[in-house]
């Protein structure tokens, strides 16, 4: 990666108001990260659940409006109103704050001002201020609050697979993946409703890998310029046992739980393997506080709840994976001290708008957007029929299970500027 004292250039619109355009250039330039690979299930996925069924006359909820609505305005593939968390990490906001602030935070980090200037690039016109970096980056990032790696949107891998086309990384996630073989449950008298699986999505990157960057040595150099973010996965291991039945009481998700701690330990050390140095692993969110779970499993006992009305028994559920991912995380840090291996709180920071709903704007965090008129939002299939906020930048829940633009972009500047990773994924670049 570059180094970190390159300058960088950000253009600053004038006077009372300042738009700091964060674009692809410039971050990028900054020595962050060449590409992008990501795993995971529903949480990442960017359409390649949507391609599986592109033929299908019944494609699944994220392929129908009114997913996709926020941001894109028509359905992408993602099971959201608009962008992913891991969109958020890759692409940049247009971000405004006022004067005042900007300019007293320059006189305390000495950063100074160069000449005015008007030019005009491919793509875009740039017409104000020349800020350039003469300070370390933590200090310019505590004036700018930049919140991206300065990539492009990754692609959904399984349409482009045979193509080599990944020219920033690729999205290898499905919607409703998990991260055992589906045969694991089987034994169990267990089934799970899709057949993919965290092998079927490292087999697939180690196919696109081969055609991209053929032969060892220029795999693991490819690899040692990009990040990994592996997950968040292994929520539907559960999710299904807690949803679509399961063999009784003979085994339970807390039994199997640390076979799911190994298979994404085993996963992470496989693209170690391959030449991965730096990886980012994030934790399970707190399903008691979704409205699916909130729903489908309430309760006449206030002691089932917590004070922010989410239900513990799911809550510390969650908290006993990521107590185990979290060891596993670092054993593999012990045993590969050259890598740069990344816990990401996702917990902590989906209870950032939990705790706190009104600071981020929203109403009620427990609330589904997309649904029905049931407890929570439920009682609909989040499509065309069904029941839609008129605001989802006021709800945290999109439908039901998975979260809102609004609640990820929460989620993704807790991991990209801290507190919600062990180590802030800017101060890595």
């Amino acid at each position: 990666m570059g180094s970190p004292n390159r300058l960088c250039s950000i253009s600053l619109a004038a006077p009372f108001i300042f738009a700091v355009l964060l674009l692809n250039a410039d971050l990028g330039s900054c020595g962050c990260f060449k590409r992008i690979f990501t795993f995971g299930d529903s949480i990442t996925d960017a359409g390649n659940f949507a391609y599986t069924g592109r033929n299908n006359k019944n494609p699944g909820p994220p392929s129908v409006p009114p997913y996709g609505e926020t941001y894109f305005h028509r359905p992408t593939g993602r099971a959201y109103d608009g962008r992913l968390i891991v969109d958020f990490y890759v692409r940049a906001n247009v971000i405004l704050f006022s004067s005042i602030s900007f300019i007293a935070c320059v006189m305390r980090y000495n950063i100074s001002f160069i000449g005015l200037e008007k030019r005009i690039e491919p793509g875009r016109l740039v017409l104000g201020w020349v800020l350039l970096r003469r300070s370390k980056p933590p200090a310019i990032r505590a004036c700018l609050h930049a919140q991206s790696l300065g990539l492009p949107l990754l692609p959904p891998s399984l349409p482009k697979e045979n193509t080599g086309q990944f020219p920033a990384g690729a999205n290898f996630a499905l919607y409703g993946a998990t991260a055992l073989n589906p045969n694991f449950f089987k034994r169990y008298n267990f089934g799970v409703p899709f057949t993919w699986s965290l092998d079927d999505q490292l087999a697939t990157f180690k196919k696109v890998l081969a055609r991209i960057a053929p032969g060892d040595a220029a795999t693991k150099s490819l690899l040692s310029e990009s990040l990994i973010v592996f997950g968040e996965i292994g929520g539907n291991d559960y999710n299904f046992w807690f949803f679509a039945g399961h063999g009784g009481d003979t085994h339970t998700p807390e039994q199997y739980m640390p076979d799911v701690i190994a298979r994404i330990g085993d996963g992470v050390q496989e693209v170690i393997n391959l030449g991965a140095k730096t990886v980012l692993v994030p934790g399970n969110f707190p399903i008691g506080c979704v409205p699916a779970y909130l729903s489908g499993n309430k309760s006449n006992k206030s002691a089932d709840y917590d004070q922010y009305h989410c239900l513990k028994r799911f809550n510390n559920f969650s908290q006993m994976h990521n107590q185990l991912l979290k060891q596993e995380v670092g054993k593999l840090k012990s045993l590969n001290a050259d890598v740069k291996i990344i816990y990401a709180d996702y917990y902590g920071a989906f209870m950032e708008f939990v705790k706190n709903p009104s600071r981020y704007g929203i109403d009620d965090p427990l609330v589904a957007c997309c649904g029905g008129n049931g407890p929570y939002g439920t009682g609909h299939t989040c499509n065309q029929t069904a029941r839609i906020c008129p605001d989802p930048s006021r709800f945290a829940s999109w439908d039901q299970v998975h979260m809102t633009e609004k609640a990820y972009s929460v989620i993704a500047n807790g991991v990209l500027n801290g507190p919600y990773a062990d180590t802030p994924l800017l101060d890595v670049c």
